[in-house]
């Protein structure tokens, strides 16, 4: 009899444990091709998740060889490869994780008609959040707009069942694997590595400091937070399994993976999040300054918990949540630019940016997304001053502000001889806001 050959094309699920795709496969199938397509469409985007990508890869590659397969690399459009590959090794099925932004589907899409005219069967999985986009619907609407009511309703939702990694992954005989490319530099000093099993010991490090996340996550120079969105963003971590792990679905960790998937569905529904105003009749009267634009992509604005916030995102790759609240506050509530120049500043530097997460909170921030108070102000010297309230946060990053004890590192311009270096506030359209008064 002939063996049945299906090929799994990994797209943002790099990882072994709980792949619905892969394990589904193994199981269902002689032999299965693990295979990974770079697209030039792609590249540039963002030299710091390219270098995290190519990590991932390079990790996922040993995680199946060590299963008696490997990852089959290619370059090109992913849907003419992954048709190609289907031919040379006599493939009848191909396999995917279902993904929600406009480049996704639009490849799922074509993925979908090439594979109906070569006679391919094509199914796609879950496996990039706990509860997959479009399972939670509200009375009388296509998704959740609103986050309270469907955290309510995912919280009560029957999540599947995690899936162990598959004992052998089997290749068909005379495959090329083909050879990654050599390892990009990035261009943040201090990014963290990519890779299933970086992932995973992050994950372990971290769990027992997850009871005290309520009280320390906005903590910004105490740094509390978990540090898994960049692993989750391309998949070396499951969400689900990241959940199971917590083992309490009402704590405010979770709550977070609930936002995340809040997110997800909110861009399956409306796929134009990272460039269309989400809420109806959202008022859009931005300014454009690109000197403006360029200080605070630079960490030059003369707010200090702002400028730090921008200078760990250069550095790391990856900013505390708080700081980015407070730094896209600052850019669409103090100086009125666009939210969706601060998308771009971000989607270039953060290692898990993606579109959903990046572009659903920017809108939330700028009011023009599902913030049930669009119009709230926005203070960052009153924010500083809660979340870095002795300046330890600012005065790491902001080293020209380093000998300025205390909470007065978050006004110097209120201090008799301004700071030798560092640039007075950037001037806010309008009337003076009373916290620069």
């Amino acid at each position: 009899m002939t063996a049945r050959t299906a090929i799994v094309l990994f797209t943002r699920d790099l990882r072994v444990h709980d792949h619905p795709a892969l394990a589904t496969s193994c199981a269902a199938f002689d032999r299965v091709v693990p295979l990974y397509v770079l697209d030039p469409a792609l590249a540039g985007l963002s030299p710091n998740r390219t270098r995290f990508l190519h990590q991932s890869l390079a990790a996922l590659r040993d995680a199946l060889r060590g299963r008696g397969g490997d990852l089959v690399v290619r370059h090109g459009d992913p849907v003419a490869e992954t048709i190609r590959l289907a031919a040379e090794v006599h493939a009848t099925g191909v396999a995917l994780s279902a993904d929600v932004s406009r480049y996704a589907r639009r490849r799922e899409q074509r993925l979908r008609d090439e594979c109906a005219r070569h006679r391919l069967h094509l199914r796609t999985f879950p496996g990039l959040t706990v509860v997959e986009p479009g399972a939670l619907k509200p009375g009388g609407g296509d998704h959740y707009r609103v986050f309270s009511p469907y955290h309510r309703a995912w919280a009560r939702q029957a999540w599947r069942d995690e899936l162990a990694p598959p004992c052998r992954v089997t290749l068909p005989t005379g495959v090329v694997a083909g050879r990654l490319p050599a390892l990009p530099p990035g261009e943040s000093p201090d990014a963290v590595p990519g890779g299933e099993d970086q992932a995973r010991r992050r994950l372990t490090a971290w769990l027992p400091a997850q009871p005290r996340y309520a009280d320390r996550h906005d903590d910004m120079a105490g740094d509390e937070t978990s540090r898994l969105s960049p692993y989750l963003r391309f998949g070396c971590l499951s969400p689900l399994s990241v959940a199971n792990r917590v083992d309490d679905r009402a704590s405010p960790f979770v709550r977070q993976l609930c936002w995340r998937d809040f997110y997800y569905q909110v861009t399956d529904a409306f796929p134009g999040i990272s460039t269309d105003a989400y809420r109806r009749g959202a008022t859009e009267n931005w300014r454009y300054d690109e000197d403006a634009l360029a200080a605070w992509a630079q960490g030059r604005t003369g707010v200090p918990v702002v400028d730090a916030g921008m200078r760990q995102l250069r550095h790391q790759g990856w900013m505390h949540n708080r700081a980015r609240l407070i730094t896209a506050g600052h850019l669409t509530k103090s100086l009125g630019l666009d939210w969706r120049a601060g998308v771009r500043v971000f989607s270039h530097w953060l290692l898990d940016g993606d579109v959903a997460n990046n572009s659903g909170n920017w809108q939330w921030v700028a009011g023009t997304g599902n913030d049930t108070k669009p119009y709230r102000g926005f203070n960052p010297v009153r924010q500083a001053e809660r979340y870095d309230p002795d300046g330890a946060y600012v005065r790491r990053w902001v080293p020209e502000l380093a000998a300025i004890a205390g909470p007065a590192v978050h006004q110097p311009w209120r201090l008799p001889t301004p700071p030798d270096g560092y640039p007075p506030p950037l001037e806010p359209p309008g009337p003076t806001p009373t916290w620069l008064r």
